[in-house]
């Protein structure tokens, strides 16, 4: 009876729930009975909940100008803010990165798709940002070459004309391409701007560069993907614990994530990362790697 009692306890039930099972079904009840029956008495109370919240507030009479906001402000605030571009993060989309990895996944191994530039900013104007940079080189405005194709190369000047792309510096020496660096662009103007970064690259130089630069990275970068001419990024971009999508690209997230049920085991869980339910105490600790582990323990 008691390990029964203690089992339902650590899933979030209350003792006089548990308590009334117990005492309906026996104390030589099976354990999925038990939990059974919990479910249907959550499910039960639930819905009568809903039932009489409903009654009681079909008998209010709204005195206010917006009886939208009365019966539902949680959905006006998210319909507000949605609506607001000030609560978007500025977007900085490393040009390069998308157009090769368009190209990639279209069975060329070589080439600089502008196509792909042009679908990702689409993506983002869709979901309402105002603030979005793309980063080229400016070598990329030259005249296309067979070793190096370049298609759709009128989308890069039209895109400049718009004041949403920028050609990083590039000039010739003695016949010779000095380049810029245009990754180092990419990651301080999205620092600077406390943006969003989007590429496929995780930056390892620029990582081990700087402190601040490494975690800003860890927890801005986002990843995408390309199925046929549809641009798509993940809607967990920081990992199955971290937030939705649509909080990742706001300054205050403002929908509301989905309940995950936390572990019965809480911190004395053994499976680490690989456990499916919910831990909060890791909710906040960034997914190191391997070799960042091994340095952490070395150093120790």
């Amino acid at each position: 009876y008691q390990a029964k009692m203690d089992f339902a306890l650590k899933l979030g039930y209350a003792g006089d729930q548990i308590q009334a099972v117990l005492n309906k079904l026996g104390a030589d009840a099976l354990i999925n009975d038990v939990l059974a029956e919990l479910v249907r008495l959550g499910n039960k109370s639930e819905s009568e909940g809903q039932s009489s919240a409903s009654s009681s507030t079909s008998t209010l009479v709204p005195r206010g100008p917006c009886p939208k906001e009365i019966a539902s402000p949680e959905l006006s605030l998210e319909d507000e803010v949605v609506d607001n571009s000030d609560n978007l993060r500025p977007i900085v989309i490393d040009g390069s990165n998308v157009a090769m990895r368009r190209v990639s996944l279209h069975g060329n191994k070589e080439g600089f798709s502008c196509r792909g530039i042009q679908l990702a900013v689409d993506w983002f104007l869709e979901k309402g940002h105002k603030d979005i940079t793309v980063f080229v080189p400016a070598w990329r405005k030259e005249q296309s070459r067979p070793d190096a194709p370049i298609t759709d190369q009128e989308i890069l000047r039209k895109l400049e004309k718009e004041k949403i792309l920028v050609f990083t510096p590039s000039r010739r020496v003695q016949g010779r391409r000095v380049v810029c660096y245009d990754d180092r662009f990419i990651v301080k103007l999205a620092f600077d701007s406390d943006g969003i970064i989007v590429s496929n690259d995780n930056y390892r130089d620029l990582q081990n560069e700087k402190p601040e630069w490494k975690k800003f990275i860890e927890e801005r970068l986002l990843m995408y993907s390309f199925v046929n001419d549809k641009f798509m990024p993940p809607d967990d971009p920081l990992g199955r614990h971290g937030p939705s999508l649509e909080n990742f690209l706001r300054k205050r997230p403002v929908i509301p994530e989905h309940k995950k049920q936390p572990c019965p085991y809480g911190k004395k869980c053994t499976y680490g990362h690989k456990c499916k339910y919910y831990h909060p105490e890791r909710a906040n600790q960034p997914q190191r790697s391997v070799a960042d582990e091994l340095r952490i323990s070395a150093k120790l």
